[in-house]
């Protein structure tokens, strides 16, 4: 399909046409915006609490063949405007954790920015799905600047842990591998390996607790948190603005000089 060949008035885009080329542009644009912003979230959280809770992410943007795909399958024009409407996944960014406490924490941090707007929520975390599948969704909109207008554009974000990522990955080629129709006794075994991962899941959280009971506490200043906190960024600020006041008499004193 030429990226160029279908043109709509799109609702939300007032006076602007759309093309799919620059449809995906939106998609790829939201995709680099919630990743800078996980990426700095987490850096922040290793700064904070001394610790990554992220081990590794994954994106994508569906291709144009996949979405008409997914848009036949439900029965809907592929048009421009259903896709921006019903495909919530055109961007899709996976957060690969260790710990289940980690996947609420980066859900929360996500979802405490300013600027972005949650959509939807699906927990298979707390609500597994029948045949086991576990992971944490959002469907979040987030603002791409393009040179005349801010567009608020979807991405699919899922957190899951190593454990659920690996049984995730697994079904997934099954489920592929047998259109959808995998036989009764395969689905039985896939369910059962799910109740194990969130077994492993749980075990490996209580494990990782208890071993943090026993590090040696680092030194602190006599600071609680909160107030340690304000203390590095005062200290940042006053590092910028000493800066900032080097420069200036540096100026001041190159004027003399030029003088």
């Amino acid at each position: 399909m030429d990226n160029d060949d279908v043109r709509i008035e799109l609702p939300g885009i007032p006076g602007e046409t759309l093309s799919w080329g620059r449809m995906l542009l939106l998609y790829e644009s939201a995709l680099e915006v919630i990743k800078t912003k996980i990426n700095v979230l987490n850096k922040e959280f290793v700064l904070r609490c001394g610790y990554t809770p992220i081990e590794h992410i994954k994106s994508r943007i569906k291709s144009p063949k996949s979405i008409v795909r997914k848009m036949n399958i439900n029965h809907r024009e592929p048009s421009i405007a259903n896709v921006v409407r019903y495909i919530n996944d055109i961007a899709g960014i996976r957060i690969t954790c260790s710990f289940t406490t980690d996947i609420y924490t980066i859900a929360e941090l996500i979802a405490s920015q300013n600027d972005v707007k949650v959509l939807k929520v699906k927990d298979y975390i707390a609500h597994p799905k029948e045949n086991g599948y576990m992971s944490y969704h959002m469907i979040v909109s987030v603002p791409v600047y393009l040179s005349q207008q801010v567009v608020y554009t979807k991405v699919e974000i899922q957190i899951r842990t190593i454990a659920m990522d690996f049984w995730a990955s697994l079904e997934h080629k099954m489920y592929y591998k047998f259109d959808g129709k995998a036989p009764e006794h395969i689905r039985r075994e896939l369910k059962e390996c799910a109740d194990i991962t969130a077994f492993l899941d749980r075990k490996m959280l209580a494990l990782n607790e208890e071993i943090q009971n026993y590090r040696e506490p680092e030194y602190m200043p006599d600071l609680d948190e909160e107030s340690y906190e304000e203390k590095t960024i005062e200290e940042v600020f006053g590092v910028i603005i000493e800066e900032e006041q080097i420069r200036e008499n540096g100026d001041g004193e190159d004027k003399k000089v030029n003088s």
